[in-house]
């Protein structure tokens, strides 16, 4: 899928991509469908030329088929960040703390508001929507820190936390916005 976005000249790398498509899929903008997402991934006069009736099939192919993945992670509440790898150097904490950051803002965050700020939502999951970007805000602090401190560990210990916090906060959305919502529409 990298090599997809790659070849169209997507600048958002596929973690971002896929926080972006579940961002969006727990939205309560209903009228927001896969295509638009798919469209927002390119600036307006960047958006990819598809030349036959094939490659436009075989794109759309591709960009359903993770955004499926995506849907089925988070129907059984299973969705979070992309991991990482333990016994890293600093600049792979600094590199994954500006990721993180990418993640959670152009990703999760614009995919789940898809362009509107004023969604209606309770109160208690805006400010839980919100909440992520204060911990966005919190791995580009890191990154600064990373680049300062001699002892890294401590760092490391804070950016794993971060991490499971935002994960909590996502399943959070999840359990109590996505799921009812879904449950709801299948029975209608």
């Amino acid at each position: 899928m990298q090599k997809l976005l790659n070849h169209y000249q997507c600048e958002m790398p596929l973690e971002v991509v896929k926080m972006r498509f579940g961002g969006a899929i727990c939205s309560p903008n209903l009228e927001l469908r896969p295509t638009d997402v798919i469209a927002s991934l390119w600036t307006q006069d960047k958006q990819p030329r598809l030349q036959t009736k094939e490659e436009a099939e075989l794109f759309f192919k591709f960009f359903m088929g993770l955004w499926d993945n995506i849907f089925d992670q988070i129907k059984n509440n299973k969705f979070q960040l992309s991991g990482y790898i333990e016994g890293s150097s600093r600049s792979y904490w600094q590199k994954l703390c500006h990721n993180r950051f990418e993640e959670i803002e152009q990703g999760f965050i614009e995919g789940f508001w898809g362009g509107y700020d004023n969604l209606k939502i309770p109160a208690y999951l805006a400010e839980i929507v919100d909440s992520l970007s204060d911990l966005a805000e919190i791995y580009i602090k890191l990154e600064h820190k990373l680049s300062q401190e001699n002892n890294i560990e401590n760092l490391i210990k804070t950016i794993k936390n971060t991490d499971k916090t935002v994960n909590h906060s996502i399943a959070f959305i999840i359990e109590h916005l996505f799921l009812p919502q879904m449950n709801k529409l299948q029975k209608q």
